[in-house]
């Protein structure tokens, strides 16, 4: 259990290090920050705290940097103090993204977009899965005579489509038919109940071969979008950060960013229905090849139409601020 001063001085050596990357010696500490002690103190501090695992000496003559004990140790302080949980002071960017953003996936990008800038790391908008979201409306809209796209738009906001091809001339108006039809059986079902539960009005519409066709590509088009779907924004901020110059520690980030099941597996601990926050650092995440990867992230919507917002950086991010934008994008998506 560390005492309030070394708490402290622990804060102020990760504030340190958070701003310039570079090891953090007691004569800074005392220069920089009011610690209210001396240099002696703060130096038997830091052995302390380096003694317990909270920090770690890289080089013999080189100051301290922090451990992921102690980002561990910092972050929890922070969570339990209330610190990273007050009022968001990006209130003003959540208004501007809901007044800006018409579709949830535009609004996604722009969080995204947002997020980054804010947190000048990598940020990730997983979109709910469709599996849960229930169709508000579908519609058929002819492109030619022989080519029409489907329309589906569910009741979270997400609009998904799908061109089809007719083998033969299709008149506007037997579109219109199958799309009313469609509409009087689908809309208020999931599809998972579109695509595994025909009711008499369904097995009708299959007899003509036109809404088979339309009602096949339907459930195409659905399976393919229950697979997460994710918005990414602010790679070339990690590419700046010193932690990543050499290739060899960018690669795994890289690889986890082009394999969506690897980032789910890394987000998933925040898809347990908790609104706060989830923090894990460095070896705290269960992929072992990100060892110098934190990761923040929450839970936003409710239900089976949730989705997952994160940021993705080194284990010397500013983890209050980090925290503090998770929370303005889970409000800017819809949670209050």
């Amino acid at each position: 259990m560390l005492s309030d001063r070394r708490r402290m001085v622990l804060a102020a050596l990760i504030e340190e290090y958070v701003a310039n990357a570079a090891p953090v010696g007691s004569r800074t500490l005392t220069e920089r920050y009011h610690l209210g002690v001396s240099p002696a103190t703060v130096r038997n501090d830091l052995s302390a705290l380096e003694d317990a695992g909270y920090i770690t000496q890289p080089h013999t003559s080189a100051g301290r940097i922090p451990t992921d004990s102690g980002y561990r140790a910092f972050v929890d302080e922070l969570l339990s103090s209330g610190l990273a949980s007050e009022e968001t002071p990006h209130k003003e960017i959540v208004d501007e993204l809901r007044r800006n953003a018409r579709e949830l996936d535009m609004l996604m990008d722009s969080t995204s977009a947002a997020l980054s800038r804010m947190t000048d790391c990598l940020a990730v908008v997983m979109a709910p899965s469709l599996i849960g979201s229930h169709l508000r409306q579908l519609s058929l809209i002819s492109l030619t005579n022989r080519r029409a796209l489907i329309v589906l738009v569910a009741e979270d906001g997400q609009v998904f489509n799908r061109q089809i091809s007719f083998p033969e001339d299709v008149p506007s108006n037997e579109l219109a038919d199958i799309q009313n039809l469609f509409n009087d059986i689908f809309v208020g079902k999931t599809s998972a109940e579109i695509k595994g539960h025909f009711d008499a009005k369904t097995i009708d519409a299959l007899r003509d071969p036109l809404a088979a066709l339309i009602l096949e590509e339907l459930v195409d088009l659905l399976s393919e979008q229950v697979h997460l779907r994710t918005h990414r924004d602010g790679m070339s901020a990690l590419l700046r950060k010193p932690e990543f110059s050499q290739a060899s520690s960018l690669l795994p980030v890289i690889q986890m960013l082009e394999d969506d099941t690897i980032l789910f597996n890394v987000l998933d601990q925040a898809s347990v229905g908790d609104k706060r926050s989830m923090v894990r650092i460095g070896h705290e995440n269960t992929a072992a090849t990100l060892p110098g990867i934190s990761v923040v992230a929450s839970q936003y919507g409710r239900g089976d139409s949730s989705g997952i917002v994160a940021v993705i950086g080194p284990t010397r991010m500013d983890y209050q601020k980090v925290i503090r934008a998770v929370r303005a994008a889970q409000q800017a998506l819809g949670d209050e």
